[in-house]
């Protein structure tokens, strides 16, 4: 019998077949220490309902033998999982994960791989971004209607095996002498009570969003965020291949950790706009399947973008409609280019440069920027308001690098905009 492949990105996630069993098979070909696999049997709080429910090496299979660990090779590790048995269970989400137990970072693994296997499909997700942690959320089986989906996660964690259990709500216990690299902070509290975060995919890029502020002197500023995404036709392909979903959680983070309310708000634009619904990280999947799902609702390849109307809104709803000075609102605006426009743009700019408004533009394909490439000659502002950059292919870049990226230029701004007295 012929299966059926599904290969997933980083965040994209597929139906797992109707099967009575699955194989989860997690394969590398070299690494600098043992990889040691694990998986976390949570509920709906993110947690497991007790100790038993972390399978790992030294503990196989759950109390119900829902799932169990097959160590059948050094570079290859297998968990036989019974979808019928978890499917009446209290049990969300079976989230996949990997730890380096000895020197080096995960950035050195080679080959790193998590197939799910059935009688009639098989779902492969190759890790390619691997980072310089030596824990890894690899991916998770979770419930979606009335059976279960897949996602490819690939994000890293800190810390070693301990935190990382911690964080699903695993009592670890100290010991005096362990491999385990434990961060300074968790040595000097050894008794703090077990998280209750849900590592959802939001959860992890919040974590480099994090990172990033710091690196930027961000850490403790608040600020409005929205994201407007390019919905035009021409943009057809990075919707159905989940590219624009993915931009999307990746700006949710930077929400989620800065905004002043945890929501972003969100424009989908071409020839016409769309002020979609505000989303908070708790309702993050399938947004963009849910708010924008038929890419061409705003013309065909053929129509133009036209970014002066959205750009317009934006303004409206910051300055007229919900006008603040105490708080700096930062925008993350999409675009695979086409842009013509150029006069409409520069005067928006000029105009929006005298509000607590930075513009920060993200070119998402090959085409023309226009104006957005020329943003530092552009003259009359009363602040250097905007910044642009272009990527080739967004699921090609590093997370950290992104984020670093896109604050690049917002504490300059934000600098000179106190110091003139635009925002407070």
């Amino acid at each position: 019998m012929t299966k059926n492949t599904v290969t997933l990105v980083q965040g994209g996630n597929t139906p797992i077949a109707k099967d009575s069993t699955h194989d989860i098979v997690i394969e590398w070909r070299s690494s600098p220490a043992d990889l040691d696999v694990s998986c976390f049997l949570v509920q709906a709080d993110g947690n497991v309902p007790s100790d038993d429910y972390m399978i790992f090496y030294n503990q196989p299979t759950d109390p119900t033998r829902m799932i169990t660990l097959h160590d059948k090779a050094p570079t290859t590790k297998t968990f036989s999982l019974s979808l019928p048995s978890l499917q009446p269970s209290n049990i969300q989400k079976c989230v996949f994960a990997l730890t380096l137990d000895g020197p080096g970072t995960l950035k050195e693994v080679q080959d790193l791989k998590i197939t799910v296997k059935s009688a009639t499909d098989e779902i492969l997700f190759n890790i390619h971004q691997l980072s310089e942690e030596t824990s890894l959320v690899l991916a998770e089986i979770y419930r979606y209607k009335d059976w279960f989906k897949f996602r490819g996660i690939g994000q890293g964690f800190n810390g070693g095996l301990k935190p990382l259990a911690e964080a699903h709500g695993v009592v670890v216990e100290d010991e005096t002498n362990t491999s385990e690299q434990i961060p300074s902070a968790q040595l000097e509290s050894p008794a703090a009570p077990p998280s209750n975060v849900n590592m959802t995919k939001i959860d992890l890029l919040k974590k480099k969003v994090a990172v990033s502020l710091e690196k930027h002197k961000l850490t403790k500023e608040k600020a409005r965020v929205a994201v407007v995404i390019d919905a035009s036709g021409s943009m057809s392909m990075l919707y159905s291949k989940g590219t624009v979903q993915r931009a999307f959680e990746k700006v949710l983070a930077i929400a989620a950790c800065m905004d002043d309310d945890g929501a972003l708000d969100v424009w989908f634009f071409g020839d016409k706009f769309m002020r979609a619904p505000s989303v908070r990280e708790s309702d993050y999947e399938d947004y963009v399947k849910r708010i924008y799902p038929k890419p061409r609702l705003f013309g065909g390849v053929g129509a133009g973008n036209n970014e002066p109307r959205v750009m317009a809104d934006v303004i409206q709803k910051f300055t007229v409609e919900e006008p603040t000075k105490d708080l700096p609102t930062y925008i993350i605006f999409f675009s695979d280019g086409g842009i013509y426009e150029e006069k409409k743009i520069s005067s928006l700019l000029v105009e929006s440069s005298k509000e607590n408004i930075f513009w920060q533009f993200v070119g998402i394909g090959n085409a023309k920027y226009g104006v957005l490439e020329r943003l530092d000659n552009l003259t009359g502002r009363v602040v250097d308001n905007a910044d642009f950059f272009a990527l080739d292919d967004l699921d090609k870049i590093g997370d950290d690098e992104l984020y670093n990226r896109l604050f690049n230029e917002f504490p300059q701004w934000l600098r000179e905009a106190r110091r003139l007295g635009i925002t407070n």
